[in-house]
């Protein structure tokens, strides 16, 4: 985590004036000595006021130190104040082990829009426990799109602590509110047989009110496709006319383990784009872009 600080650092330094550093600085180091919690309280809620709420001023080099730092992080959309204050979050809990819990737990409960959303985006350089797969688990039942997608984007905490309920819930959400699955960390090592059953009951929502179902939904349900009823939603989404979804079934049918996935004369109508999955030209990133 030293690392992913130690850069998340430097950009927001690079971000903002030197006076503006310089009374970031000097609160952050005010903190510890302050039990009452009156200065936390403060600078998070001055920050905005004292330093923007500019982009972040990250190069692409940076884009790539941060990946390989924490698997899915991605700075490109972090902005000023969202980025100091995951930081002065991360020295609280570095200086306050024993009660750093319970006052973020405090912290969600009290916080508006922009703080939330720095409080969870926060969790990628904690080390989990259970106060805060709490705290989130609470933060995942908002309808507020911005703060679900800083728990569920780009964001390792939840393939890295939450239970297969937890995480089941959180992609079933993600459908609900018109999020992306995309952007999940982990979501191909994290599906189950669990979410495969329970996407294809939401897809046969979707169809019985002649509503559209994201074909990035079939990504989670393919490698577990192994009774004829799942394989059989596969097969009835190569033939919907949602942007995308034939590809997105064929590519969940690629990785599908029933011995009737693909047959001779499926194989034959979609050759083309089933020549463009071998070749690694049809991924799920290309499927994502269709109807972002």
């Amino acid at each position: 985590m030293s690392d992913a600080v130690t850069l998340l650092t430097q950009v927001l330094r690079a971000s903002i004036a030197d006076e503006q550093w310089q009374w970031l600085d000097s609160q952050r180091h005010a903190l510890p000595a302050d039990s009452s919690n009156k200065t936390l309280h403060i600078t998070l809620g001055l920050i905005p006021r004292k330093l923007g709420r500019a982009d972040l001023n990250v190069n692409p080099q940076q884009c790539r130190e941060a990946r390989e730092y924490l698997a899915g992080w991605n700075l490109e959309h972090w902005s000023v104040d969202t980025a100091a204050r995951v930081l002065v979050i991360n020295d609280l809990a570095n200086n306050r082990h024993n009660s750093f819990s319970a006052t973020y737990t405090d912290l969600c409960r009290t916080a508006d829009l922009n703080e939330q959303i720095a409080l969870y985006r926060a969790t990628c350089l904690l080390e989990p426990n259970e106060a805060l797969d709490a705290a989130l688990g609470e933060g995942l039942r908002t309808s507020i799109q911005s703060v679900f997608e800083a728990i569920a984007h780009h964001n390792p905490y939840p393939k890295n602590a939450f239970d297969a309920h937890r995480w089941n819930h959180m992609v079933l959400k993600a459908l609900f509110i018109e999020s992306t699955l995309h952007p999940i960390v982990g979501l191909d090592e994290r599906a189950n047989p669990e979410l495969a059953a329970i996407l294809c009951d939401y897809a046969h929502e979707r169809w019985a009110a002649n509503r559209p179902v994201t074909p990035e939904l079939w990504r989670c349900v393919g490698p577990f496709a192994t009774t004829d009823s799942l394989l059989k939603d596969l097969h009835k989404a190569l033939n919907d006319s949602t942007p995308g979804s034939t590809e997105g079934a064929l590519l969940a049918l690629s990785s599908c383990p029933h011995p009737d996935a693909l047959p001779k004369p499926l194989r034959e109508l979609h050759r083309t784009n089933l020549t463009a999955i071998d070749r690694g030209e049809l991924t799920w990133a290309a499927v994502y872009e269709t109807f972002s």
